[in-house]
Parts: structure tokens; sequence; C-alpha cells
């Protein structure tokens, strides 16, 4: 197989991303801010150079500027450690209740997270005995309003919220059984809420339904959906609960208590 030649265009944005990654290196060596002067003498860039990178940095909230010509770590670099973070430990937490959930009933588990307007497929447990069609690979993404997962999210935004997601994506459907209409998807909201579950109802797939339970942090928040999807004819209301004891399960392991809610 032949590869092209980098362009010189490609070679350059690699370039500054070395320089990125070394200049945050060098910070990350210091507790305490750190001077312009001091960086460029450990990264080995020219004042200039780094000056140039580092403003970058400070705009998109990597780096902080204590004081003219003196840095530090920005916030932005703990928000998406802390996101990682949660992804990993969730993924770790669940593996071995998901396995278990499928055993006992033969059904496609999956764990998804939410990413903006979509689900994101972190992981999933799952065999060939499952009957399923439709399988989502790792990493597959699919609206809110059309997931179980995503209503999950979706029932705990504030009305406005829901109002600027259903603007922004049109509420969009893949086929008739896909809510497309704002009322009724504030009504399914409205039962997610009350149930403490939420269902999709071949909305996504024909052939294809699913029900979720949420996953909470230690913190409380909802970080996670734990879904059983199942061809429609197959799917069984009394997996609700192993369901929902599931998903319990591994908020708890994740330090989640509820009695600390109000």
């Amino acid at each position: 197989m032949k590869f092209d030649p980098p362009t010189t265009e490609s070679k350059t944005s690699i370039q500054v991303i070395e320089r990125m990654v070394c200049l945050l290196d060098a910070l990350a060596t210091y507790p305490d801010p750190v001077s312009l002067k001091e960086l460029s003498k450990i990264s080995g860039l020219h004042p200039s150079t780094a000056h140039r990178i580092l403003n970058d940095m400070v705009i998109t909230r990597f780096v902080d500027r204590i004081e003219p010509g003196t840095y530090r770590l920005g916030m932005r670099l703990l928000e998406l450690g802390n996101i990682v973070k949660s992804r990993l430990s969730v993924r770790e937490a669940s593996l071995d209740f998901m396995r278990a959930l499928h055993r006992r009933t033969q059904q496609t588990i999956n764990l998804s997270v939410r990413q903006s307007d979509e689900i994101v497929y972190i992981d999933r447990a799952f065999s060939e005995r499952s009957g399923m069609q439709v399988v989502r690979a790792i990493g597959g993404r699919a609206p809110l309003h059309l997931t179980s997962t995503g209503k999950l999210f979706l029932s705990i935004d504030e009305s406005k919220a829901v109002r600027a997601y259903a603007t922004r994506t049109g509420l969009a459907g893949h086929n008739k059984n896909s809510i497309t209409d704002l009322a009724k998807l504030e009504r399914e909201l409205s039962l997610v809420r009350a149930r403490g579950y939420a269902r999709d109802n071949e909305e996504l797939e024909l052939g294809v339904r699913c029900i979720a339970a949420g996953i909470r942090d230690d913190s409380g928040k909802l970080i996670a959906g734990l879904s059983i999807s199942a061809p429609a004819d197959r799917l069984q209301d009394e997996w609700v609960d192993d369901l929902i004891t599931t998903a319990n399960q591994i908020s708890l392991t994740l330090g989640y208590s509820p009695q600390e809610e109000t």
C-alpha cells in the first residue's frame, strides 16, 4: 500500500501540537506559576514561539495567565480529565454487571454516555444468541430523543434546554415510530421521570426495542445509561426491575449514595 507523503501544512500542524504538548509537560512539572523565560528554557522553544503558543492555549483555557509573562495549567485540562475519568471508571465498574445481566436476559446490554446532542455507545455485552439484527458498535452515536438512554439525559434537562435541543436537531426521525413532535417528546420525558427508566419503542430501528436505567456517580450526577436492546417481540417488562437494580449496583460501586439526594 502506498501512502502519500505528509504535506507541508500537516507537518506544520504536527509540529505545533508537539510544541503545545512540550509546554504542557513543562508546566506540569511546576506546582506554582512559571515564567515565560523559564518555560522557553525548559522546552527549548524560542521565547516568541512559546509566547504565541501559550497565548493560543490561554484563549482555549488549557493554560491560565496569572500575570503578564507567568503561566500555569488551565482548568479545561481538569474538566476534560474528569470526563475521561468518569467514562473510564464507569466502563470498568459496569463490565461484570453487564455480563451478568446479559447472561440472565440473553439480550444485548449497552453502556452509553451523553455527548452534546447524541449518546455514544462506550461498551456492550452481547452474543450471537441474542438474535439482534442491529448491534451498535462501540463508539457509535444516536440522537438523544430516539434512544432510551438519550431520553434519560433529556429527562433531567430543564424545559428550556429540551426546547433548545428540539430547535437545534429539528427532532429528525428515522422511521414512523420516531418522536418528531416536541409536545409528544415532553410527555414522554414526563413518563421517564415518573417511571425512573426510559423506553425506545422501535423509534431508532424498526424491530428493535430498548429499556434504559441511569447510572450516577459519587456526586449524584447522571453519567451513563445502561440499556437492554432486544427484538421488538422479545423484550420483556419483567427485565425492568433487574435492569434498574443492576444500574443502581453500578452506581453504588462508583460511590453513589441515594441517601444524599434531596
